[in-house]
């Protein structure tokens, strides 16, 4: 059984995007059904394992920590939508054109992998290893002082802490660096831990691959973006945002 993999998410789905019907025109029962294969096909990539198990213990059995299935049950249920988010928002907006739900995952997926969304947690792990090397304090006054953010802390839609976070941490006893982390930072910033602290605490506490945050949130994710694909196709409407020329008025352009 090959190990959870990404790389083999994508090729899934694109491989599945011009063979597989558009969305538009479709009954509700029809989506359904790809939508069921299109998150059999994405389950098969990043949680390989028997079709009738939950996908909490295929994921834990492939990674050989059972004791982790619990709480990456917790994590899957956490994750698995958050509104209009950029991955979300990409895959509606795919879905509007008509396109097959696989292309709909597959323009999520590709979003979430950005630094600034679902690999976030790529920047929390720097900061544990800065932590590692000169205590938390020091690392987060390094970062600060090279005008980056603290991708571990704070979040938009939650001034008062991040409540998925909340939840997932209280499934594990977090390690020491990331309570040394957690303490200085929400100390010296102001804001508390978010669900990418949370995702990379998880895996370091159970000793998970590198790449379990992104694999677990997308695994998740998929499950909200084909929801998310199928109410848009009901509407029956385009996503089409115009755009507002914001340059140099034309008669300032012929003066010069």
């Amino acid at each position: 059984m090959s190990p959870p993999s990404l790389q083999t998410a994508f090729l899934a789905l694109a491989g599945r995007v011009t063979a597989d019907l558009p969305s538009l025109g479709r009954s509700q029962a029809a989506l359904r059904r790809d939508a069921h294969d299109v998150l059999s096909t994405v389950a098969d990539a990043l949680a390989p394992g028997p079709s009738d198990q939950p996908l909490h213990v295929r994921l834990a059995a492939s990674w050989q920590r059972p004791q982790a299935a619990d709480c990456l049950r917790c994590a899957l249920v956490l994750l698995a939508d958050h509104e209009l988010n950029a991955s979300t928002f990409a895959a509606r907006v795919t879905a509007s054109a008509g396109a097959a739900l696989s292309a709909s995952v597959l323009s999520g997926l590709s979003t979430l992998t950005g630094p600034l969304h679902g690999a976030a947690w790529q920047s929390v792990d720097a900061l544990i290893e800065a932590t590692a090397g000169v205590g938390a304090e020091q690392a987060i006054r390094r970062t600060l002082a090279q005008g980056n953010s603290l991708s571990a802390f704070g979040h938009p839609l939650y001034p008062d802490g991040d409540v998925r976070a909340l939840t997932l941490l209280s499934h594990f006893p977090l390690p020491a660096k990331f309570t040394e982390l957690r303490d200085a930072g929400e100390a010296m910033v102001g804001e508390k831990v978010n669900i990418d602290f949370a995702l990379a605490a998880m895996a370091s506490a159970f000793d998970l691959p590198r790449e379990a945050p992104i694999i677990v949130f997308s695994l998740a994710r998929t499950t909200g973006w084909l929801a998310h694909a199928m109410e848009q196709i009901e509407s029956g409407q385009l996503i089409r945002p115009r755009a507002r020329y914001a340059g140099p008025a034309p008669e300032t352009i012929a003066s010069r």
